[in-house]
């Protein structure tokens, strides 16, 4: 009797924001892979972001109507329908084929906000063409003020409607994975809006024995900052800020808004995770200018906490990567409805039907 053709076996169901990061792990190149997934040194700090999110225990409330569901946030005088954006990314080609366009395409089909990186694999122009939703655009301040000028007039003329200057990143931090797997940028990827300039298509970071960058000014300062307001009518956002003190001087540089951001744990390694240092922060800026938060989320549980914790909304970056990977823009919608759809029924156990009514009360001390 002949043996009979094994059956294939069945593909294993992609239900929660882990099972896309094994997905895209086994699609992606080794490089790439090591790439948005690596962080400083011993990845401690990466291990926190995570850790620190699964200590915070939730308190939940019985008996309360939770029929009617309410995620709504107001940001920047817009009203967003769910307190999640997509993070900045850079070379995100390395992902998948249609990198940005296939992110904010999907962005708009999950009706949430992305911040498109200066380091993207598309022009802001054409991002800001796919986009459906609004679109906000990314900024390391360059050492040629002119060029620095020139980009933000453009995100303007694309329509972004705010400017996230990243602060944390005077160098590069030690990302040993990366060096390790000889990360370099590929045939087809490139920084798109600054084709024309000789960091166009340069190294990626410093050579060895140096760390300084032509991609990055380490002579930046809080009078920057105040020259970037100078220059445009959009709302300043800075990310990259852990620090209570660095929280009330941007407040008093005129900035629209903190992000509470370790950079993915990809700069200084043993730096607190974000959710640890996010309520100082809160507790400095008073309600004075939106804080949102970074760093670790994968779960929809995780959301609730940093909005009991202070944040008015989070920003996700390798969860919808892992998304883009395993399936372009219909993968990062999906990453984004499975936060949605957990963060929703986190809400109604712990019986907090509206944002309003998540506060640290929430939390298990």
């Amino acid at each position: 009797m002949e043996n009979s053709p094994a059956t294939p076996a069945t593909p294993a169901p992609l239900i929660d924001v882990p099972d896309f990061e094994r997905e895209a792990k086994a699609r992606m190149p080794h490089m790439s892979w090591e790439y948005i997934s690596g962080a400083a040194s011993d990845e401690l700090t990466l291990r926190w972001n995570r850790e620190s999110y699964d200590r915070l225990r939730l308190r939940p409330q019985v008996l309360v109507d939770v029929s009617h569901l309410d995620t709504r946030v107001t940001l920047l005088g817009r009203q967003h329908p769910l307190p999640i954006l997509l993070a900045p990314t850079a070379y995100q080609r390395l992902t998948h084929p249609e990198g940005d366009l296939a992110t904010v395409r999907g962005a708009g089909a999950a009706d949430v906000t992305m911040v498109s990186s200066i380091f993207s694999s598309h022009p802001i122009e054409e991002i800001a063409a796919a986009a459906t939703r609004p679109l906000w655009f990314q900024l390391y301040v360059q050492r040629d003020r002119d060029l620095t000028r020139e980009l933000v007039r453009r995100a303007e003329a694309a329509g972004c409607e705010a400017l996230v200057l990243t602060v944390d990143t005077p160098v590069l931090g030690p990302r040993n994975r990366e060096l390790r797997s000889k990360f370099s940028l590929p045939p087809g990827v490139d920084r798109a809006n600054l084709r024309g300039l000789p960091n166009a298509l340069g190294a990626h970071r410093s050579t060895e024995g140096a760390i300084f960058s032509a991609l990055l000014d380490p002579s930046l300062t809080w009078k920057d900052v105040a020259w970037l307001r100078s220059i445009t009518k959009l709302p300043v956002l800075l990310k990259g800020i852990l620090n209570p003190a660095d929280a009330v001087r941007a407040i008093e540089t005129g900035v629209a808004g903190i992000i509470v951001s370790n950079h993915g744990a990809r700069n200084m390694d043993t730096e607190p995770a974000t959710i640890d240092a996010l309520p100082e922060v809160v507790a400095k800026v008073d309600g004075r200018v939106p804080v949102l938060v970074d760093g670790g989320i994968r779960r929809g549980t995780d959301v609730l906490k940093a909005i009991a914790l202070g944040a008015t909304a989070v920003l996700i970056g390798r969860p919808y990567l892992y998304g883009l990977a395993v399936d372009g823009a219909a993968g990062v919608t999906r990453v984004v409805n499975i936060l949605r759809r957990e963060f929703e029924m986190a809400m109604a156990i712990s019986g907090r039907p509206t944002i309003a009514s998540l506060d640290a009360s929430v939390i298990w001390r």
